[in-house]
């Protein structure tokens, strides 16, 4: 569990959503997708952004990493 809570699987998560729905809406705009894998992709991006935030909070309520932060 310590692993997840960590800064960079955190910032690294909320990256790949980031990357995903922005992905998704360009290829989607530029019709290398169509409308059902762009939504997917979209879901999947806010799925890896909404587990970052979740971990996130569980971090700091847990305390973890707070040792790091000097």
């Amino acid at each position: 569990m310590e692993l997840l809570l960590n800064r960079p699987v955190v910032i690294g998560l909320a990256l790949l959503g980031a990357l995903l729905a922005a992905g998704a809406s360009f290829l989607q705009l530029r019709g290398h997708i169509g409308e059902k894998t762009g939504r997917a992709l979209n879901w999947a991006g806010y799925a890896f952004m909404g587990a970052s935030m979740l971990l996130f909070a569980l971090a700091g309520l847990l305390g973890a990493g707070s040792a790091q932060v000097r």
